[in-house]
């Protein structure tokens, strides 16, 4: 049995490239709510959490509140369940790439789960850059893609 490569898929379509870059903006917003302000909560009031207890859960709420916005985006085009099932299906390792990548800026950029005025911007731009090929294969394969 011969292996098929699909030669029809490529990567230079622009149209695609935008489109992407607008569904990976809304995960990128929707993992920013719950992921920094998780960081924010714990480095405010100075509860004593290990920096890996404090990432992992701020990646927990990063993905949940993703779910929710990319839920209530969903719901202009079809039921609660349906919108709630496609949020969770379609960018689950979108949202797991994000929010492991924008961890992991912040621990070896400051050490531990630290928010500064210069590290968040780094945070999100890795974030963003992270998951954005996957949104573009998945859009031009499948169309589907983090919302």
């Amino acid at each position: 049995m011969k292996n098929s490569v699909d030669l029809s898929f490529n990567w230079y379509d622009s149209v695609v490239w935008k489109k992407s870059a607008v569904n990976t903006t809304w995960c990128l917003i929707g993992c920013s709510i719950g992921d920094i302000g998780t960081i924010y909560y714990f480095q405010v009031n100075e509860i004593p959490w290990s920096t890996l207890s404090i990432m992992m859960l701020a990646m927990f709420n990063g993905i949940l509140t993703s779910i929710i916005l990319e839920t209530i985006i969903l719901l202009n085009q079809m039921n609660f369940a349906s919108a709630f099932k496609t949020a969770v299906g379609m960018s689950l390792i979108s949202m797991i790439s994000m929010e492991t990548t924008m961890n992991l800026t912040d621990y070896f950029l400051t050490g531990g789960a630290i928010l500064t005025w210069w590290v968040v911007p780094i945070m999100l731009a890795v974030g963003f850059v992270t998951p954005w090929p996957y949104n573009y294969w998945r859009l031009k394969k499948f169309n589907e893609a983090c919302h």
